[in-house]
């Protein structure tokens, strides 16, 4: 409808009547209709319709900040929900928080309107979102002036401000001080503030005392051990929650938690489940859920998978190619990634500078080092990103594995950006790789200045010399690391065999079947020198005879994991496995025959890539 054709004597003159037409407005330009009219009919001063029309400007999905700020400076008088609605659009509007505070400072200022239970958790947010909290204790003090410390509204955004502002101590007196047993807003707001500071000890502790938690309590739980890095303690409450709630169920932010974990432990199976949790219950599998899900099928080593969902997606946001291409790129499957890398320039998509880390990273897997230049320049000069060091990260890596020492060392020396302790590390591991100590040992001296309680520079070092034979400088090292308590990070494996997650060390024998792994793992090497295998011990860099370097090898976490393997699934049954470090030479060239003997596909996620092991072959083709 043209509401500028209405005539000034009709009946829906009354702007009392133009109320359910405002509400029925579907864009600000019809809006602006009814507004154009009210002023032609000089009737902007009814109280009713004035605020009806900010309403909606300021608060609906079709909302305009600017223009309800106009017509709130139109209003002769306003009440207090118009300065309530006004502050509300500005502290939810993205880069306005600060000036919802002046409004309100304004309000009080001006005295003709008291603030209400309405107006305080808006402004209280605002002072959240920029970390205001001189502010925000101000606003505490008229919370008290007006007396409503009591309103269960007010108090738990007063409490969030305080969390927010990371001021724990003043929560926890606000907290212990209103908080009802049974208040489980309050008390999920005091978790989320624990969790936002990591002491993840003092949040389960709370929220194990909570008498009733609600979906937001569990998953802020969730949320907080996977971003902790506690994925396995994650997945544990997420099976918790399933099995002692029976009146909470999971939403689409628990599965968007849990679904990192599930990524990192490699737990395809719970993630299948999770997939199909969401079908089933109608959960909305938008771009963000979508994205997750893409991710865990990629991590979990099931690529066409990953594939399949993304083509199902909506493709207009970056973050969803983001998600395939750093899949593909993980799978050594260069050529596919800068196909999908044209198909979303294509679509008008821009890349941000995620998809070049994964670009990257892929051409390092791939040793294509013109390839990788070619990028990081477009990166820089065609689309016009500013290079972080996770690109110069892979940069190093790239040439480092290419052997391109004096070139990466020059990279590194002459970056706009303060080197840290991963690009020397990426550096250090190259020397190693190609038994440059001289560089190594620079590279090594840097990191121990910049990380001198990283196990990382010693071992590499350490393992360097070993390489070369060098065990007096080999000493020296591990014995600058008992001086300084370093300790070096234990191989650990994971392999989920029936949706339980089974974890293995370096000669682990904690198993409750460990016998029979230790029987297998016999079987395996007997099987392997028969095929001629003879192990590695070079990978050993440790001073002491072949017979014990051999055992060594023979407990590697990732053949314990493929011995368990082996002994629970039935014969051709495909075995995965996620690893913390990066596999060594040995343990890659025997699982390539060990996928050909036993006649299974082997999968294995290290710290930096996957392998996928079939027929006596590897889906890196041996370099990585």
């Amino acid at each position: 409808m043209n509401y500028l054709t209405l005539k000034p004597n009709t009946a829906a003159c009354h702007p009392q009547l133009l109320v359910p037409q405002i509400r029925k407005c579907k864009s600000i330009r019809e809006l602006k209709q009814v507004h154009a009219f009210l002023i032609k009919t000089a009737q902007t001063h009814d109280i009713t319709v004035s605020t009806e029309l900010l309403k909606l400007s300021a608060t609906s999905d079709i909302r305009d900040t600017e223009y309800a700020l106009s017509l709130f400076d139109q209003m002769p008088e306003p009440n207090c929900f118009a300065w309530n609605t006004v502050i509300r659009a500005l502290a939810e509007t993205h880069d306005r928080p600060f000036d919802a505070l002046l409004l309100f400072c304004q309000m009080v200022s001006d005295g003709m309107v008291e603030p209400n239970r309405f107006t305080f958790p808006s402004v209280l947010k605002a002072c959240s979102v920029v970390a205001r909290l001189e502010e925000g204790k101000q606003v505490h003090g008229l919370v008290l002036k007006f007396g409503l410390v009591d309103d269960e509204f007010v108090s738990s955004n007063l409490l969030r401000m305080y969390v927010m502002c990371g001021s724990m101590e003043d929560a926890h007196v606000l907290f212990h001080r209103n908080v009802d047993e049974v208040n489980v807003v309050l008390c999920n707001v005091m978790v989320d503030g624990y969790v936002r500071l990591g002491n993840l000890k003092a949040a389960r502790e709370l929220f194990d005392r909570m008498h009733q938690r609600s979906v937001v309590s569990w998953n802020v739980v969730i949320s907080g051990y996977a971003q902790n890095g506690f994925f396995t303690e994650a997945i544990q409450m997420f099976h918790k929650m399933q099995m002692e709630e029976e009146d909470v169920s999971p939403n689409r932010v628990t599965l968007i938690s849990v679904l990192p974990a599930i990524s990192r432990l490699g737990a395809l199976e719970l993630g299948k489940w999770v997939h199909l949790y969401a079908e089933k219950n109608k959960i909305q599998i938008d771009d963000v859920l979508g994205s997750a899900l893409v991710d865990m099928y990629a991590k979990c080593g099931r690529i066409e998978k990953a594939i399949q969902v993304f083509e199902g997606l909506p493709k207009n946001s970056v973050i969803t190619w983001n998600a395939i291409i750093g899949g593909l790129a993980m799978h050594g499957k260069a050529n596919d990634l800068f196909n999908y890398f044209s198909r979303m320039e294509r679509r008008g998509v821009s890349p941000s500078d995620v998809t070049y880390i994964a670009i990257l990273s892929a051409c390092s897997h791939a040793g294509l080092v013109d390839k990788g230049r070619y990028f990081f320049n477009h990166m820089v000069n065609v689309v016009g990103l500013e290079p972080r060091i996770e690109h110069y990260g892979c940069m190093v890596d790239l040439l480092g594995r290419a052997g391109n020492l004096e070139e990466t060392e020059e990279l590194i020396l002459n970056m706009p950006i303060r080197s840290d302790d991963v690009i020397w590390k990426a550096l250090l591991g190259a020397c190693k790789m190609h038994k440059n100590i001289e560089i190594g040992r620079r590279a090594a001296e840097v990191l121990m200045q910049l990380a001198p309680h990283d196990s990382g520079a010693y071992v590499a070092l350490s393992n360097m010399y070993a390489s070369l034979g060098d065990w007096n400088a080999v000493a020296e090292v591990r014995l600058m690391m008992r001086d300084l308590d370093i300790r070096k990070d234990p191989g650990c494996s994971w392999i989920e065999i029936g949706g339980a997650i089974h974890e293995f060390l370096v000669e682990d024998d904690s198993h409750p079947r460990a016998k029979e792994i230790h029987s297998m793992l016999e079987e395996i090497s007997n099987k392997l020198s028969l095929e001629g295998h003879a192990p590695d011990t070079t990978q050993v860099l440790l001073k002491m005879d072949e017979k014990h370097k051999e055992s060594v090898l023979h407990y590697h976490s990732e053949k314990i994991a493929v011995a368990f393997g082996l002994l629970s699934t039935s014969p051709k049954t495909p075995l995965q496995i996620v690893k913390n470090l990066r596999i060594c030479e040995d343990c890659h060239s025997s699982m390539k025959l060990i996928s050909k003997i036993y006649e299974r596909k082997i999968t294995i996620r290290d710290r930096k890539r996957f392998h996928h092991f079939e027929y006596g072959l590897c889906s890196c083709m041996d370099y990585w």
